[in-house]
């Protein structure tokens, strides 16, 4: 059964228990699942002493292959959902000794292609047995090359040396497992079938060097006994370091496994840590000796935090790669206008923007006298023309709004709002393009919400210079500024879908995206910043940055698939509105993160540094950024000329 549940979290979690080789699969899974509570076994499928070559001198090469058992024992279902294969751990493709070699190939092959005929979800290759594993790789992408659906999980140590002095540059010994994944993932070309499966032991490396995991396609955590540490009661537990780990496993959706012989043996008669978990010691039946260790990891899980009402929002758009929006080529329709209007959180920023700017614009003493004319930009719907009657309201001032808006279907919903509401003395409803209108008056006050991901990628800057010539010249434009930041980050699943597409085109579009998986390896860097009005002569919105990233030492090397990029606006004076992860505004939903790709990821020896270069160039048509890295490596400029992706004017 799963461990327990989690409060707005719609997915299960599941425990497994790696197993020893048995050739009563049925017996097997009644003894760990049915009487014990865990979901899945990790069992061998073969017979640990078999050997090919020991076998074809014994029989004559015609000899049925010691599996554990017939795939009639268990149902398809059974197979699929409750048994993961493990591989046999003897063998070493890399091996000098030739037999063992030729051996090792043949029981891999022979082992992957059984569990392939069991519908099996996924199979546990053993960790390399040294720094070398090029054969290894090579024989597994080739398994990977004709596989079905099946995950292959890499069995790889969570292991760092942090003191580098005592690393010996000659010995075959790892001191940063993380690099051990790395050459076997590049070798087998980034597939995405396969997966790492982290063995935890007693001692972590530094938080750090852990988050990079993060960004990895890590599918599950196999946690040995001798990891846990005895309560006052005698009971297996965690350290806080391992603590937070696991808690941070159960938010990537990684599943747990546990593994070992029981090293706890509490005092009989003492009360189960877990006691809301149904004790298995049934009458008869042997109690499962890690059934300790699985009630602590339920504990654990039960225990978290529940997922705020943002998170479970955003769950189906997690890691979801999406092409940004187009407003000034498109018409926004209805169902993008209705998820935008049910973020209250920024129009809450927004009516305290513009309150401020009333009270400003109008003192206490001329409310009665001075009417103050505010024009809504890109009034969609109508969301912020409701905002600025609530501020007038609110401040005592008196308004006259100019709201603007060229998608003609949205218009046709602001009369009828405006009608419903009476507000038909206040409102005077505009369908044009502001870029193109010739206004009557001058405005006090300019309101927009024309901001993307990355602030100015949906050509906020373009619109508002257009639109500031009706602006009068100490007239205030809400926002007033706002900025675009970015950061290195490691993001394997982003890489892989983007890869999926097999062209160049899409590893050189920018993605508007809810990032989960990813692991951010430095903090963000400002990039491009924008200021409204803008009342300069030389005035042009093409921008270059150049930015140095430089990657905590104690992280370990790394892989850069991308960046991720981010905006922060200042609406008026001190409101403020974005997404930059330092300073996000809570419980805002209107903008997820937008993710660069980079063709071929990068990859960084620990405390090395990232320099990159961005543009943002403008044409007479569109507008496109170009970007690209020039060490520690020289990339490729991503989207020459815009060539791949751009926005059109």
């Amino acid at each position: 059964m799963p461990l327990g549940e989690r409060s707005g979290d719609k997915e299960s979690r599941y425990c497994g228990v790696e197993t020893e080789f048995s050739d009563d699969v049925p017996q097997l899974l009644a003894y760990n699942l049915s009487s014990s509570s865990f979901d899945f076994v990790l069992a061998p499928l073969m017979d640990p002493a078999y050997r090919p070559s020991l076998m074809q001198k014994d029989s004559g090469g015609s000899g049925v292959l010691p599996f554990a058992g017939s795939d009639l024992v268990l149902s398809p279902s059974q197979w699929s959902s409750h048994v993961v294969g493990k591989i046999s751990s003897w063998i070493d493709l890399d091996s000098e000794d030739e037999i063992l070699r030729m051996d090792s190939e043949i029981t891999l092959k022979q082992e992957i292609a059984w569990a392939s005929h069991l519908s099996l979800q996924a199979c546990l290759l053993p960790a390399p047995k040294g720094i070398s594993c090029a054969n290894y790789a090579r024989c597994v992408n080739q398994i990977l090359q004709g596989l079905n659906n099946m995950q292959l999980w890499l069995r790889i140590p969570l292991l760092k040396t942090d003191d580098d002095d005592s690393v010996d540059v000659n010995s075959n010994n790892m001191d940063d497992s993380w690099e051990l994944w790395n050459s076997f993932r590049m070798l087998c070309e980034h597939h995405s079938q396969l997966s790492v499966a982290l063995d935890v032991l007693s001692s972590l490396p530094s938080p750090n060097s852990r988050a990079r995991w993060f960004g990895e396609s890590v599918r599950a955590a196999i946690i040995n006994t001798n990891s846990f540490l005895t309560n006052a009661l005698g009971y297996p537990c965690l350290s806080k370091r391992h603590q937070k780990l696991i808690a941070g496993f159960f938010n990537h959706s990684i599943q747990i496994v546990l593994s070992g012989k029981p090293v706890h043996s509490p005092p009989k008669g003492s009360t189960d840590l877990a006691s809301n978990h149904n004790d298995s010691n049934f009458d008869g039946v042997q109690r499962h000796p890690l059934k300790l260790y699985l009630d602590y990891i339920g504990y654990l899980y039960q225990r978290m935090d529940p997922l705020p009402e943002q998170e479970r929002f955003e769950l189906g758009y997690r890691d979801f790669l999406q092409s940004p929006l187009q407003p000034l080529m498109d018409n926004l329709e209805a169902q993008t206008y209705e998820t935008f209007e049910k973020d209250a959180v920024k129009y809450i920023q927004y009516q305290r923007a513009i309150c401020k700017a009333l009270q400003d614009r109008v003192p206490d003493e001329k409310v009665s006298r001075i009417t103050t004319v505010l024009m809504v930009v890109g009034a969609g719907r109508g969301p912020l023309v409701r905002a600025s009657l609530q501020a007038a309201e609110e401040t005592g001032r008196k308004l006259k709004i100019y709201a603007v808006e060229k998608n003609p279907n949205a218009v046709v919903t602001l009369h009828s709002l405006v009608k419903l509401e009476g507000w038909e003395d206040f409102v005077t409803i505009v369908s044009c393009d502001m870029r193109h209108w010739d206004a009557t008056e001058k405005a006090d006050i300019l309101v927009s919400e024309l901001l993307g991901s990355f602030g100015d990628n949906e050509l906020s800057p373009e619109c508002l210079d257009g639109a500031q010539r009706f602006l009068k010249d100490d007239g205030i434009s809400i926002p007033s500024s706002y900025t675009s930041f970015i950061q290195p980050v490691t993001a394997s699943k982003l890489y892989n879908d983007v890869k999926l597409h097999k062209d160049v085109v899409h590893f050189e579009t920018a993605y508007v995206v809810k990032l989960h998986n990813v692991a951010r390896l430095a903090p963000t860097q400002p990039v491009f910043t924008f200021t409204h009005p803008n009342w300069s002569a030389m005035k042009s919105n093409q921008r270059y940055k150049k930015l140095q990233f430089e990657i905590p030492s104690d992280t370990g090397s790394t892989l850069v698939h991308g960046f991720a990029g981010y905006f922060d606006a200042t609406l008026y004076k001190d409101v403020h509105l974005g997404i930059e992860p330092s300073t996000a505004t809570p419980n805002m939903f209107s903008w997820f993160a937008i993710f660069f790709p980079l063709r071929t990821p990068v990859f960084l020896h620990a405390g090395s540094s990232l320099e990159v270069h961005f543009w943002r160039c403008c044409g007479p048509t569109k507008v496109w950024y170009e970007w690209g890295v020039t060490s520690p490596c020289q990339s490729p400029i991503h989207n020459s000329n815009g060539r791949s992706y751009w926005v059109g004017l």
